[in-house]
């Protein structure tokens, strides 16, 4: 297993996804094979590193066992396939501090390079800044792996840590970078002019409908969910944009803007379509690996259904659009 080198604390800039889990029909047990195939096109697509437990790979619904294996799994897989320079970080959130911190040092054993760690939510009305400042100084202070700042309120009871809070924890030694869920651009804004991403504090979109917005802001890039589903078209954005920043020329940051148009469009249909369960629906119909089946509470999505209604077929239209880009590159 490899060991990743975080010498530079801080992830390097670029495409990350936060990596669905496939799941057998019935047991639910986690199909492997499914997920290596996803791994390795994800690999082969061009992200610079995946987020293995984030919440399109269901960390919640996972065991600590679940999570050290997929740690583990997803390492292996890309180092045999040749692939040892893609990156990992875990999702490490949980309700108490106390097992935050067990899954901290659980992930470093397992091969991961840095963690990412919601706010808990189970108590959200106790959870005020100080509060939320105190769990992530705390679990950071005993991280063994460099530690990022997950911020995504549609999952932590509406909890949203805002620019002030975030450039105060940024200041910990530890705590080197947060994704941005809650898809705010002028946070993204204000942290990235504040922080050099690749020195001290790096900011990432956590939607891929603001990826591009990002990196001209001076943002590190995206971690985001659309990436499962066209990581080739994400990549080619971040290779124009290094172009543009060398060259000046218009007409690459023409073509940039051109792809970042269908991504966005795409990510609101995703978004609308079923979330997770949708990613994974299209997975299975559009590229022909894995399957439908989630975890409860979530719901299987079934894109026939969908399709039948006029804003379902909008939706759908949006996906399709890249898809077909995608299989083109």
């Amino acid at each position: 297993m490899t060991t990743q080198s975080t010498a530079t604390k801080t992830p390097p800039s670029g495409v990350y996804v936060p990596a669905v889990l496939f799941f057998k029909p019935g047991s639910e047990d986690i199909d492997e094979e499914a997920y290596r195939k996803h791994i390795l096109r994800l690999a082969e697509g061009g992200v610079t590193g995946i987020l293995v437990q984030g919440s399109n790979g269901e960390a919640q619904h996972l065991s600590h066992e679940e999570r050290s294996h997929n740690i583990v799994f997803v390492r292996k897989t890309l180092d045999e396939a040749g692939f040892k320079h893609v990156l990992i970080i875990a999702g490490t959130g949980a309700q108490s501090a106390r097992e935050t911190k067990e899954l901290c040092v659980q992930a470093k054993e397992s091969g991961a390079g840095w963690v990412l760690v919601l706010t808990p939510s189970t108590w959200a009305p106790a959870m005020g800044p100080d509060s939320i400042s105190k769990f992530h100084r705390e679990v950071a202070d005993a991280s063994p792996l460099p530690y990022m700042v997950y911020n995504f309120p549609t999952v932590t009871a509406g909890i949203d840590l805002d620019s002030d809070l975030l450039s105060s924890l940024a200041t910990h030694p530890n705590i080197v970078g947060t994704k941005l869920s809650c898809g705010n651009m002028g946070k993204i804004q204000r942290l990235s002019s504040s922080f050099d991403y690749q020195s001290s504090f790096a900011t990432f979109a956590g939607k891929s409908d603001v990826f591009l917005h990002t990196l001209i802001s001076g943002g590190a890039g995206t971690i985001a969910a659309l990436v499962n589903l066209v990581p080739k078209i994400h990549a080619k954005v971040y290779r124009l944009f290094l172009e543009y920043q060398k060259t000046k020329d218009a007409k690459v940051l023409e073509e940039a803007f051109a792809l970042q148009a269908k991504l966005s469009a795409a990510d609101w249909a995703v978004s609308k379509i079923g979330g997770v369960g949708g990613v994974k629906a299209i997975m299975a119909q559009e590229f022909g690996y894995g399957n439908r089946t989630v975890r409860g509470p979530l719901r299987e999505v079934n894109l026939g259904v969908l399709v039948q209604s006029e804003q379902g077929g909008k939706w759908w239209s949006a996906v399709e659009e890249v898809v077909r880009i995608e299989k083109s590159l």
